[in-house]
């Protein structure tokens, strides 16, 4: 089952006999699901399990879906303001879907998100590894890193962070309302009242009303609404090749396009700002490309005569140029964009840093 149909399942939209039963099993797992995770929480919460410190702030960017919320450019964000303020900050994740990857052991190549962070910000080291206290520890003692990103921390916590930053995309904020396997939510949503500070990312690509909904559940969850409101706006466009274009390129250009992202639907509208008319197949979120697959998506660029074929730079990052053959193969380049709330996340950061 693709996401697609995950999702028309997921939100009840499928209304059929086979997915109102599939809803009721998912739901029983659900049940089971959320007990773990509140038990966790409880252990954590009551130091039966042990929370490991570093020596440096750690910050952590986390959400409380899964999926796509933005934090591989929210992460290049935050680690280029703190180059530019003049600290050596180092990033830490699991390293999920990485290429390389057995228990215990750093991983060289890295995942997709590392490849596009190593981009963003080139002077960031940093690593990936289950074990988070232990890298986060070598980052400290072997980088000289003075303050720490935890990508994908909000329910890694094993390791203290001195600032929790969720995000929260407009565009799903809360999962179907459903836990996993009945929804997306990794936990209840009171669970984000651990939180130091919420991020509302994509907030240019809904209604205010829509925001405000959120913005009204968060003040009912957490007593307050006070949050940062964030876009990915496109840059530019960068070739396979290095070339470089401006997004408004595509306007004039039939094209394909593809991506294997948490929120592809994100993709489609980011698409859809820079004139994009293109045709887009969605793979499952950090898919490795076979020959078969890039084969297949040249073939059918051909066959629409499309004359430039789109991508996500998490996608990019994956593909040899001498593995594709198709029309000019571009990535979309977003930036982050602050829409609101800019003062108060710089604000926390000072605290955590001890900037007056």
């Amino acid at each position: 089952m693709d996401e697609a149909a995950i999702h028309e399942l997921l939100s009840g939209r499928r209304r059929d006999v086979g997915g109102t039963l599939l809803r009721g099993a998912l739901s029983v797992g659900s049940w089971g699901y959320a007990s773990v995770m509140h038990l966790r929480n409880l252990a954590f919460n009551r130091r039966w399990l042990s929370v490991h410190q570093v020596d440096a702030p750690v910050i952590s960017l986390g959400n409380i879906t899964t999926g796509g919320t933005g934090k591989t450019p929210t992460a290049a964000w935050l680690a280029n303001w703190l180059v530019a303020e003049g600290y050596r900050p180092g990033l830490l994740s699991r390293g999920y879907r990485s290429l390389e990857q057995e228990p215990g052991a750093e991983i060289p190549a890295g995942n997709d998100e590392k490849m596009v962070l190593d981009r963003l910000c080139p002077s960031v080291p940093h690593l990936q590894q289950r074990d988070r206290v232990a890298s986060g520890r070598r980052l400290v003692q072997e980088f000289g890193c003075n303050v720490l990103i935890l990508d994908d921390g909000f329910q890694h916590r094993r390791l203290h962070r001195d600032l929790d930053v969720v995000l929260i995309d407009a565009l799903q904020p809360w999962g179907f309302d459903h836990v996993l396997p009945r929804g997306l939510l990794r936990e209840i949503k009171s669970g984000l009242r651990r939180a130091d500070l919420i991020v509302i990312t994509r907030a240019d690509q809904c209604t205010a009303a829509e925001r405000q909904a959120i913005k009204s559940e968060l003040h009912r969850i957490r007593g307050t609404s006070d949050c940062v409101e964030i876009a990915f706006a496109p840059m530019r466009l960068v070739g396979l090749d290095g070339s470089v274009q401006p997004a408004s390129w595509v306007a004039t250009q039939p094209g394909l396009a593809f991506c294997g992202i948490g929120n592809p639907d994100g993709f489609r509208r980011t698409l859809a700002t820079i004139g994009a008319t293109a045709e887009l197949k969605v793979f499952p979120d950090h898919h490795h490309y076979q020959a078969t697959d890039l084969d297949a998506l040249a073939e059918r660029a051909r066959a629409v005569s499309a004359e430039v074929v789109l991508t996500t730079l998490k996608d990019l990052v994956k593909i040899h140029h001498d593995s594709w053959t198709g029309p000019p193969l571009y990535a979309v380049e977003i930036g982050t964009q602050f829409l609101s709330g800019e003062e108060l996340m710089k604000d926390q950061l000072k605290v955590v840093l001890g900037l007056p």
